[in-house]
């Protein structure tokens, strides 16, 4: 059973926001800081997406230009796929909330500081749940990308083993070339 959330506490009167600045201002900083700490962990996952989808991209050609087995090359081709789809899907999210400055300004520049200091508060808090919510669906996007590239490697390698398998052994000049499973009389005897 979940837990009901907390109704919000009753507005302060304007001598108890006065008397809870310094308390206000230390949650403003914090909060500032949570937030800013949540947008350059939402940048690290853009950096990794981007990363993936061009990890992806370019397995791809490599798988394209040379000879794979079917089945295994294709699912590999598709797992390359939806790890480029999920990866692009990371970084095409909404922008994260943020303070718009005009209007925080024009809002609160004649209000008291422990006013001030509450509704930026009360923002910051509305922003970051937000903002987690955007942050939790690129981590998960990322988490399916990341997946999609390991499956692919593991295909294309064996797609690509099990189409060479003998095909690509080297042979030193002068020595023969391996025949495959021709009987041995039927090869030419010299004279």
């Amino acid at each position: 059973m979940a837990a009901t959330p907390a109704p919000p506490p009753p507005a302060m009167t304007p001598q108890e926001l006065q008397q809870q600045e310094l308390t206000l201002e230390l949650i403003n900083s914090e909060l500032a800081a949570r937030l800013a700490r949540q947008a350059e962990s939402g940048a690290k996952v853009d950096t990794k997406a981007i990363f993936l989808v061009g990890f992806a991209a370019t397995a791809t050609q490599f798988l394209a230009i040379r000879n794979f087995e079917p089945f295994t090359g294709t699912a590999a081709f598709a797992a390359y796929a939806v790890a480029i789809g999920f990866g692009i899907a990371v970084f095409n999210l909404a922008a994260y909330e943020d303070l718009n400055p005009r209007e925080t300004l024009d809002t609160y520049a004649r209000a008291s500081k422990g006013a001030t200091l509450g509704a930026l508060a009360g923002t910051r808090v509305g922003f970051f749940e937000q903002n987690n919510h955007l942050h939790q669906r690129k981590t998960k996007r990322w988490t399916v990308a990341l997946a999609a590239v390991a499956a692919g490697i593991c295909l294309s390698t064996v797609s690509l083993v099990l189409h060479t398998g003998g095909h690509d052994k080297r042979t030193e000049p002068g020595e023969p070339v391996p025949t495959s499973s021709a009987p041995a009389s039927s090869a030419p005897q010299p004279h």
